[in-house]
């Protein structure tokens, strides 16, 4: 019998946190679910993440309500993944922004993504049948994009570090309070999911950036918030070590000419003592390392995931 993943039998109930980072800065964590966040202007909210579903980004919206009733003007996609986009509907925002890469990405694959994270992560997604469809954002930008919250509020800056995660990954930066959500290029205490990655631009360039900012507090895309610039640094290069161990093992058993299920074992023995115990270690580990046997292979562009390729690859490096 075929083993199932790793998070299809997770069905327990997630803890939902609300912090409040700063003056009008709201960020939600959930014991290594996704993590979203909102920034308050002068007489809108921006909403950074939209969750799997209209229905579980209500809950969220729930909380919010509690702390500000401002219109949302602007909701942020950080990257195309199903579970950070398909909510969207919930939050009646004036505009739905995101990098042009991640408007190329849903275009392109989201229709696949949306099954495949079904199969994969089915608890994430909070009565499905409340998605009206794909999201598709209403702006795009390349490099950064400013939002005026006005009065004395400041900015919200979005920005395209890289690619990374994904090729159309962004962040929100708020420099007057040097909050920052990643997204999911940085986890804290949280493992990574990088089947749709760019491992040596990820680990590299694009941490760099996301370093330089010098935030206090640091939203991952799962996991805890970061707070101080010791635990911020920690967590990126958390980040970065994940990434770099897996390439240094994955591209050892590719050199001397092994198969993708002896690079997964090297991976999984050299990562599981420090990350084994944390959030979706288990159940990204074989799409992970699928992910840079390709890019050794040449292949730069991710290879689109279905429902059929998760559990060939899933069933081919399973015991």
């Amino acid at each position: 019998m075929a083993k199932p993943f790793a998070s299809s039998a997770d069905l327990g109930p997630k803890e939902q946190t609300l912090e409040v980072l700063a003056d009008g800065v709201y960020a939600l964590t959930a014991e290594g679910d996704p993590n979203i966040g909102a920034v308050e202007g002068e007489d809108f909210v921006v909403c950074f993440e939209a969750l799997a579903t209209p229905v579980a980004a209500r809950d969220w919206l729930a909380k919010l309500r509690q702390h500000t009733d401002k219109p949302v003007r602007w909701l942020v996609l950080s990257h195309y993944h199903a579970v950070r986009v398909l909510g969207a509907s919930a939050f009646d925002a004036e505009t739905i922004v995101a990098h042009h890469m991640t408007k190329t990405l849903i275009d392109e694959r989201g229709q696949q993504d949306w099954d495949s994270e079904f199969g994969r992560m089915p608890r994430l997604f909070k009565e499905p049948e409340s998605i009206p469809g794909l999201t598709h954002p209403d702006q795009t930008f390349d490099d950064e994009l400013v939002i005026p919250l006005g009065g004395d509020r400041g900015d919200v800056v979005l920005k395209y570090c890289g690619r990374g995660h994904t090729a159309g990954d962004i962040i929100m930066w708020i420099p007057k309070h040097k909050v920052l959500f990643a997204g999911d290029l940085v986890e804290s205490q949280a493992a990574l999911y990088t089947g749709d990655a760019f491992h040596r631009d990820w680990s590299t360039g694009t941490l760099d950036q996301i370093k330089s900012y010098g935030a206090e507090h640091l939203i991952g895309g799962r996991g805890a918030i970061a707070h101080g610039r010791e635990e911020v640094e920690a967590a990126i290069e958390q980040t970065r070590n994940f990434l770099t161990t897996m390439r240094r093992e994955v591209g050892a058993v590719h050199e001397r000419g092994g198969t993708v299920k002896e690079a997964f074992e090297a991976t999984h023995a050299a990562l599981a003592p420090k990350y084994g115990k944390w959030p979706i270690f288990e159940h990204c580990a074989p799409f992970d390392v699928q992910r840079v046997w390709d890019e050794l292979d040449g292949i730069d562009w991710p290879r689109i995931w279905t429902a059929e390729r998760d559990r060939e690859v899933w069933d081919k490096l399973q015991d």
